[in-house]
């Protein structure tokens, strides 16, 4: 479908996108297969982790055998989301630290006892191009994950620098399953996250494809996530959880800024409780005015500490909003939680783009200003 033939076909059919079933909007707008591309998530992390294998890519052996002080992320937008991901898997299970860096710059304490994952989807990405090659200038062993592009080549250039290729041919928030799959494989490969039991991985993914299957807004119309995207539509939204889960936090927020072309504030428990609190609202007179208009989705797990819990509990019970959710990350794992509830929130961006009548793979203003920053140079 062309660019324009979006906005005719809706025209022709004189009804506004919330008179359309989300199955007659995903044919008029999504022209470029996000719903297709969402529905491929679960096989798109299978496909990582097998790829991602000391038998495939030998280099890894010796990255196992070096004592690193922690792993520095770099990257920007989806490519760095997996970043946040393995960042809190390490903070809960695993045995350096593990940080992420969204800049032209390298921070100033980091040094070569810092393994290096550069991750940029199409491999162009200046940022990261930027801080790579400074690292690589300054001895860094560096993993670069990418689908080509000038990042790809980097390693015919510096002998300290591994290729882990990905998958392309989407835009990187699609790619999210491809490029944490990867980094996940290569951390527990390496002896940074711990491997998981023989058959857990399996599992896991046959669980979450149920939730892909369950969510899925084309095949259940009028379903759970349709009335979520529905109620969200005319109002702002506010994302709330506890610090564990921030990266899932931070990617509905990115997913709703992208897909859905939508504002959304995030909000991490406990610290959001010691400030953010009084401007919710619920006891007594002090409040934002605009709190009570607000949609508040709690994602919650079960590995939440129990203080946390009750905190969680306790806003929901004082809400100023009739529109505040716990929505739970299903399985018993911070991984499998947080995966399942990417999948869930994925589909709610998509369904409120649907229901702006918004194409859900247009993100003009960012294409514009890469042209800017290009015409410029």
């Amino acid at each position: 479908m062309k660019k324009n033939d979006t906005h005719s076909s809706m025209e022709e059919n004189d009804k506004s996108p919330q008179e359309l079933s989300l199955a007659d909007l995903a044919k008029a707008l999504d022209n470029q297969g996000i719903v297709d591309l969402t529905r491929a998530f679960v096989n798109d992390l299978r496909g990582g982790i097998v790829h991602a294998t000391p038998e495939h890519f030998p280099w890894m052996n010796h990255l196992e055998k070096t004592k690193w002080s922690g792993i520095l992320c770099l990257g920007m937008g989806g490519s760095a989301a997996g970043g946040d991901f393995i960042s809190a898997l390490s903070s809960f299970q695993g045995t350096v630290p593990i940080l992420v860096q969204r800049d032209y710059v390298l921070p100033s304490w980091w040094n070569t006892d810092w393994l290096v994952i550069s991750t940029s989807h199409s491999g162009n990405t200046e940022e990261a191009l930027e801080a790579t090659e400074t690292a690589l200038k300054l001895g860094a062993t560096t993993v670069v994950i990418s689908t080509g592009g000038i990042l790809s080549g980097l390693p015919e250039i510096y002998p300290k620098c591994f290729l882990l290729p990905s998958v392309g041919g989407q835009p990187p928030r699609t790619a999210f399953g491809h490029i944490f799959s990867r980094q996940l494989g290569l951390l527990r490969n390496i002896g940074v996250l711990p491997q998981p039991r023989e058959g857990a991985d399996e599992a896991m993914f046959d669980r979450l494809q149920l939730a892909v299957e369950g969510f899925d807004i084309v095949n259940d119309p009028e379903g759970d996530v349709a009335q979520l995207a529905l109620c969200m539509l005319e109002r702002p939204i506010a994302l709330l959880g506890p610090t564990e889960l921030q990266p899932a936090l931070n990617r509905f927020k990115n997913q709703l800024n992208e897909n859905s072309a939508r504002f959304a504030r995030v909000g991490v428990i406990p610290e959001m409780n010691h400030n953010e609190s009084v401007a919710w609202g619920g006891v007594g007179s002090d409040q934002d005015a605009s709190s009570s208009e607000h949609v508040l989705m709690l994602l919650t797990w079960q590995g939440m500490h129990r203080q946390v819990s009750k905190r969680m509990d306790w806003m929901v019970a004082h809400a100023t909003t009739d529109f505040a959710w716990k929505i739970a990350g299903e399985g018993n794992t911070l991984l499998e939680s947080m995966l399942h509830l990417c999948i869930l929130m994925d589909w709610i961006s998509i369904a409120l783009a649907f229901l702006h009548g918004k194409n859900p793979a247009a993100i003009g203003p960012i294409t514009a200003l890469k042209a800017h920053l290009e015409s410029v140079q």
